[in-house]
């Protein structure tokens, strides 16, 4: 029999407008108008993407730092209230537990916010190494509904239905609004690696959703203008990837740890303790043997995830995310290589099928970040 998929609060919205697949448990659209328009309206004007589907929990307590900072691996005391950072769960092994967005909503008040697939995974981990702190740990995913406004007119979209001046809130800072009359938390963050918000509607829940609802309406109004588009995963996939963006469960995962996958800037070895410190330590000594890196397909061939990555005609490592780039109009990939093969410009190979096509280790993001992203040039950044 098979099981039940979950629903958002949108999915009438979804259900009517798009074209639904099954996504960690739950039934969401994979495009709406199709994945290539949904994705240039995000990287040259405004989209909005459900993303309910995702984990949320509150931790509260005196301890929520030094708890925080032993199951995570960047420092979190240098979160001020309001503001927010990246950062992973390792298991012991220092391989990746997750990826997340943690928020520091008042001193001893707390948000994280991770992927779909895990959030039964990761509640267990969160619960089971609580006990030693002065924390609790509050799952709200249920009764807080969750939008991603992303692209250059995210802003100018939004302005027209919060009761905060946005340009207040920079990168990675979050603030308590009214949007469409209704409480939500915002957070300068995102997926797409454009400018953009994280709504979270609170008090809201599926079963009685019309707060969401509501909220949904009033921004795609409000980004009217701008030719706002709702977006689904398959924009969100190939946004993330043009970006550069770890996908978990592809490019990482508990057998692969962050100083492989290159996102270090997220651990914080200075720290006292962490899960998985040790390990990270000794491997960051003994030399990191294989490491993430961007592929610009010099052939108009399309990598897809598990496709092997040559070198001089030895294998020298596998393709875990690949798409046709809809900006840049050829194909990208991001692998793993041995160390010695991920210096940016190494030409490689990758088979495609039976035939090998040229490929080239590249800076990421992919695309020319004067031109698109959070940081082009007159925009923000």
């Amino acid at each position: 029999m098979n099981k039940e998929q979950k629903k958002t609060h949108l999915y009438k919205f979804h259900q009517e407008k798009g074209k639904l697949t099954s996504f960690a448990d739950f039934e969401m659209p994979i495009w709406y108008k199709g994945t290539i328009p949904e994705h240039l309206a995000v990287r040259n004007g405004v989209g909005i993407f459900d993303v309910t589907h995702m984990g949320r929990v509150i931790i509260t307590g005196s301890d929520g730092e030094a708890f925080l900072n032993y199951v995570t691996t960047n420092d979190v005391s240098t979160l001020l209230p309001l503001s927010a950072h990246y950062s992973v769960m390792c298991n012991k092994e220092g391989g990746i537990k997750d990826d997340f967005v943690v928020s520091r909503m008042e001193r001893d008040k707390f948000f994280m916010v991770y992927n779909a697939s895990n959030r039964t995974k990761n509640l267990s981990w969160l619960r089971e190494h609580a006990a030693k702190f002065n924390v609790q740990i509050e799952d709200v995913s249920e009764n807080v509904a969750m939008f991603a406004v992303q692209g250059p007119k995210a802003q100018e979209t939004l302005q027209k239905i919060t009761t905060t001046d946005l340009n207040e809130v920079e990168r990675f800072k979050c603030t308590w609004t009214k949007l469409a009359g209704f409480k939500t938390f915002l957070s300068r963050t995102g997926y797409t690696g454009e400018d953009g918000f994280e709504v979270f509607i609170w008090d809201t829940t599926t079963s009685k959703p019309e707060k969401a609802v509501d909220a949904w309406k009033a921004i795609l109004e409000a980004g009217k203008d701008f030719r706002i588009e709702p977006c689904g995963l398959g924009a969100r996939d190939t946004l993330r990837l043009e970006a550069g963006m770890c996908l978990y469960g592809n490019d990482i995962n508990e057998e692969t740890t962050p100083l492989e996958a290159r996102i270090s800037f997220a651990v914080k070895l200075q720290k006292e303790n962490f899960i998985g410190k040790r390990a990270l330590l000794k491997q960051k000594d003994e030399g990191v043997k294989r490491k993430r890196v961007g592929l610009k397909m010099l052939d108009p061939r399309i990598p897809r995830q598990n496709y092997k990555v040559y070198k001089d005609g030895n294998e020298t490592g596998v393709v875990t995310s690949g798409t046709f780039s809809p900006l840049l109009k050829y194909g990208i990939a991001l692998a793993y290589v041995q160390s010695i093969h991920a210096k940016r410009g190494e030409e490689v190979t990758v088979k495609i099928r039976s035939r090998e096509a040229e490929a080239q280790v590249v800076r990421l993001p992919f695309y020319d970040t004067s031109l698109y992203g959070y940081a082009r040039k007159n925009g923000y950044g």
